[in-house]
């Protein structure tokens, strides 16, 4: 199986070159910050409108305070890739979990490849379902995680599924909840859902739990592929694996109940390394979405204010706000 780049006609994941990575530590008290990205050209995963938002610096960000934002930085030397499909170690320091407020944990964890240099960079939030309200949000015309939590005034903001551009606009691939109105078509089941209801956030692989038209879902999104399947499962086996690397954007669930987002900043996971990495972590994944990647991929915290930078335009996006 051979999936193509988001911007192609068949309905697919993201695709991208590599992002070479740079770790800058910060001097926080109870968190060391790393920020290790680059954006090489247009990275392949999302059809989003790059050139209309900040792109890096040509000089190194400074170091930055519990309330900065992870801002991209001048690349000395690329990082190392692996070599093999071995998953990839933990470099320490790893924060653990810190709690931020109640019901929500932010944890940072910094991974090294096969030759010991830096590999990638993870940002994590964990949420007690009950203490959020979890939504969808969607444009036809784009913007920045910035100005969507302006207008939504949500905690967390972050890159939703795939989409494609018609005349202009903005269109969601897969089939799109939004305020109870459903948007497009859905997919097959290889893919997954990200959905709400009255009783708070689900995920569900779409081969066991279908979409079905006449439930009642007051938000939703697809997205593909799922990387961790029901129960703990490798989601995207070996032998799908196509070697192309890019940012990524993850949503999960686990075996607490407890929803997780993740972006993967570096650009150096491929589909088949990640789903390998969460299955094997002690994240104790239930089960794991892939979302929008390359550019697409970004997460904003309002409070403390904290954000990983989507560098392209974004029309779809998950929100949550506080109970």
């Amino acid at each position: 199986m051979r999936f193509l780049g988001d911007c192609d006609k068949e309905r697919a994941p993201p695709s991208g070159e590599k992002i070479s990575p740079r770790m800058i530590m910060t001097g926080m008290s109870t968190l060391l910050l790393a920020v290790h990205l680059l954006l090489g050209g247009l990275v392949g995963a999302g059809c989003g409108r790059v050139g209309a938002i900040t792109t890096p610096s040509a000089t190194p960000a400074p170091d930055l305070a519990p309330t900065s934002s992870f801002t991209p930085s001048q690349i000395q030397s690329p990082a190392p890739a692996l070599t093999s499909t071995a998953v990839p170690t933990l470099v320490v320091p790893d924060t653990g979990w810190e709690r931020l407020r109640p019901g929500l944990e932010r944890r940072i964890i910094n991974l090294l490849g096969d030759t010991g240099g830096p590999f990638e960079h993870l940002y994590l939030l964990r949420l007690e379902p009950n203490y959020f309200q979890f939504d969808v949000a969607y444009h036809p015309e784009p913007q920045t995680l910035r100005a969507w939590q302006s207008e939504t005034n949500a905690l967390i903001v972050l890159n939703g599924g795939y989409f494609r551009q018609e005349s202009g606009a903005d269109i969601p691939n897969g089939l799109t909840v939004v305020g109870g109105e459903v948007i497009g078509s859905t997919y097959g089941e290889f893919a997954g859902m990200f959905a709400v209801t009255r009783d708070g956030p689900e995920l569900r692989w779409l081969a066991q739990v279908p979409y079905n038209p006449n439930e009642p879902l007051l938000a939703a999104l697809q997205s593909f592929p799922v990387l961790v399947k029901p129960g703990g499962e490798m989601g995207f086996p070996e032998q799908d694996e196509d070697n192309r690397a890019a940012r990524r954007t993850v949503t999960a669930m686990d075996r607490s109940g407890r929803a997780l987002f993740m972006v993967a900043s570096a650009g150096n996971f491929t589909l088949h390394r990640l789903s390998a990495y969460l299955v094997a972590s002690d994240l104790d994944l239930d089960i794991a979405i892939n979302l929008d990647g390359g550019p697409s991929s970004g997460i904003l915290l309002a409070s403390p204010m904290e954000e990983v930078p989507a560098y392209a335009l974004l029309p779809i996006v998950i929100i949550v706000r506080d109970r």
